[in-house]
């Protein structure tokens, strides 16, 4: 049993007079682990862009790019990095925004106005990141269907069958790689922020229980 729970327990049971004080506790203990969630949502956020950043530094596409003879199709590419990353910093930006006000809170109804606002921040997060995914995996086929050589094979036995069951194939095989692609990334955003967002969640309910 926590120190929370045993102040809960306390709480029930004495009088009325320290079950104010009991409250007061309970609320202060609510706010420091809100507090330390919402730092560390801020502090996950920030490494996860670092490592994407990382990557595509030492993985630079460039070179594979002029290679298929794309540069053309490289300038999508790149607009679409920049828009990325620059909603990645806004979304870090709120997450830091959601830290600063939850430490400076002292009404219990902000905090839980705060805590479903930070929920919601991290839920959009997480649907962008696998928005972004989902298009990136689809460009990076329509990119090496277009442009790598490899594929001319397959371009013209789908351009001369009458069947469409090459396409067909194809097809199904670029759904089934982008819907495991984002489930993989959905589990892995689960588990990182998964726990984080219950917690939050455990501590709302506290907290509308001391505001009844």
């Amino acid at each position: 049993m926590d120190e929370l729970d045993l102040l809960k327990k306390a709480w029930k049971k004495d009088t009325h007079s320290f079950e104010q004080v009991t409250e007061t506790e309970i609320y202060k203990m609510l706010h420091r682990k809100s507090s330390s969630i919402v730092k560390w949502i801020l502090v996950i956020s920030i490494l996860e862009f670092a490592v994407w950043a990382a990557v595509s530094i030492l993985f630079n596409t460039d070179d594979a790019i002029k290679s298929l003879h794309a540069e053309s199709f490289s300038i999508y590419l790149k607009i679409l990095t920049y828009i990325n990353y620059a909603v990645v910093v806004y979304f870090i930006y709120v997450f830091y925004r959601n830290y600063a006000k939850i430490s400076t809170i002292t009404s219990t109804k902000q905090l839980m106005q705060d805590i479903l606002r930070t929920r919601k921040t991290v839920q959009f997060y997480v649907w962008y990141n696998l928005i972004m995914i989902f298009i990136s995996t689809i460009l990076g086929f329509v990119m090496a269907f277009i442009y790598n050589p490899q594929m001319n094979a397959l371009k013209d036995k789908i351009a001369h069958e009458d069947s469409y069951l090459t396409l067909s194939k194809t097809i199904c095989i670029i759904v089934v790689t982008c819907v495991v692609t984002v489930g993989v990334f959905w589990l892995f955003y689960r588990l990182l922020y998964g726990i984080l967002l219950r917690r939050l969640q455990g501590n709302y309910r506290e907290l509308k229980k001391i505001d009844l």
